[in-house]
């Protein structure tokens, strides 16, 4: 388990951690939220790449305060950052063999099938050979993925993991993710709501710093229950309304004229939730 209490952490006179509370256990929690909600900032304090001013984080027993606790956490851990930085003229096997030895993966035959192992799963095997700076950039976040798994982490931490992926490598992705959260506790933050429903058993909703829903994907979306309608000419003076592929429009909030309900989506709860801060 991973308790959270009162974590704070301010950067001049904005508030990116406002005393937030959350314990996580096993399975997969996706984070949701606007820009600016706290989102990375809480995930770099769980990677321990970034200390709060204030509060306390408690991972597997382990403070990440007490130096030689914070050492043992990140043996533990996985963690890919919403930028992964990667050395362009190594290989991609080179690289993530790089990472395995900072991991303390010292035998090299063992490391080295860890690193085939890893790269496997992302999908890389035909290019371990190629240089980074010819992968493309769906290739490059599946690598910086790949550095993630070392290890097989008790704890894996993903910031904006899909960000570049196309359809069929999301796919690849959810299955791994799923399958990695049947025996360890995933945190994953996201812009993608369709990735928190396919995937997340669990949801967290930041604002300004805090968690203003923890719950089932099952329940954002009821959130905005009797309140999604679908009409053939746009709502006048709703706020957030957009049109469909089907040509109707599709309104959140009080009924337009000749509307029809439409059942919510995790969404529709989701920008409900947060209005146009969303």
């Amino acid at each position: 388990m991973i308790h959270i209490n009162g974590l704070t952490k301010t950067y001049g006179a904005r508030r990116a951690l406002d005393a937030l509370d959350l314990t996580l256990g096993s399975g997969v929690t996706g984070l949701l939220g606007p820009n600016g909600a706290g989102k990375t900032t809480l995930l770099r304090c769980l990677a321990t790449t970034l200390a709060p001013d204030a509060g306390t984080l408690d991972a597997f027993g382990l403070d990440p305060s007490v130096r030689g606790q914070r050492t043992a956490l990140r043996r533990r851990l996985g963690y890919l950052p919403q930028n992964p930085g990667a050395y362009p003229h190594f290989t991609a096997f080179d690289l993530v063999d790089y990472v395995a030895i900072l991991k303390e993966l010292t035998d090299r035959a063992h490391r080295h099938a860890e690193v085939r192992r890893v790269l496997a799963e992302v999908d890389l095997t035909g290019q371990a050979e190629t240089k980074v700076r010819r992968l493309s950039g769906g290739m490059r976040q599946r690598l910086a993925l790949a550095q993630a798994l070392l290890g097989e982490p008790d704890l894996l931490i993903l910031d904006e993991p899909t960000v570049g992926l196309d359809p069929e490598q999301r796919m690849m992705f959810r299955a791994l993710v799923s399958r990695l959260g049947e025996s360890r506790t995933v945190v994953l933050s996201t812009h993608q709501t369709e990735d928190v429903a396919a995937l997340c058993e669990r949801v967290v909703v930041m604002r300004e710093g805090r968690a203003v829903f923890d719950g089932t994907p099952g329940r954002l979306a009821a959130v905005a229950d009797g309140r999604v309608w679908l009409s053939r000419e746009p709502p006048s003076g709703a706020e957030l309304f957009w049109k469909t592929a089907d040509g109707r429009y599709r309104t959140l909030g009080p009924p337009p004229p000749a509307s029809v309900a439409a059942p919510p989506g995790v969404e529709d709860g989701y920008l409900m939730l947060l209005g146009q801060a969303a």
